[in-house]
């Protein structure tokens, strides 16, 4: 993402990966199906949810694929070009890019194997 990014931007754009979503209590039971997991609710300031792209963004937001793209609100280059280059696909108004909605989701199995392939080679549950 950081390449295609680097080699891609034309200047000011918020590139926003489409990547699941996974709950906080599947990771923990990943890691450790074995421990106590413990429920002790929201604390202050904790998000439930991340929110990538707002509504209010919607407005300069296109979907270029693997990833969206916010645009700055007023480009440096000519925006007619950039979605004809790309191929990008302007989000409907009101569109929101947030953990809660979307639809990719990761398995407490698919995290097991995503730590076992990028962060542990060993790693066993």
């Amino acid at each position: 993402m950081v390449f295609a990014c680097a080699e891609n931007a034309w200047g000011g754009e918020l590139f926003v990966p489409k990547i699941p979503s996974f709950k906080i209590t599947d990771l923990a039971q990943a890691i450790g199906p074995e421990c106590e997991h413990k429920i002790v609710g929201i604390r202050a300031g904790e998000k439930i949810h991340e929110e990538m792209i707002t509504a209010s963004d919607s407005f300069t937001t296109y979907d270029l694929g693997k990833y969206y793209v916010i645009l700055p609100q007023i480009p440096i280059w000519d925006l007619a070009d950039y979605i004809k280059h790309f191929n990008a696909k302007l989000v409907p108004y009101g569109f929101n890019y947030s953990s809660f909605n979307n639809s990719e989701w990761e398995s407490v199995e698919s995290l097991r194997k995503l730590i076992l392939e990028n962060v542990d080679s060993e790693f066993k549950v």
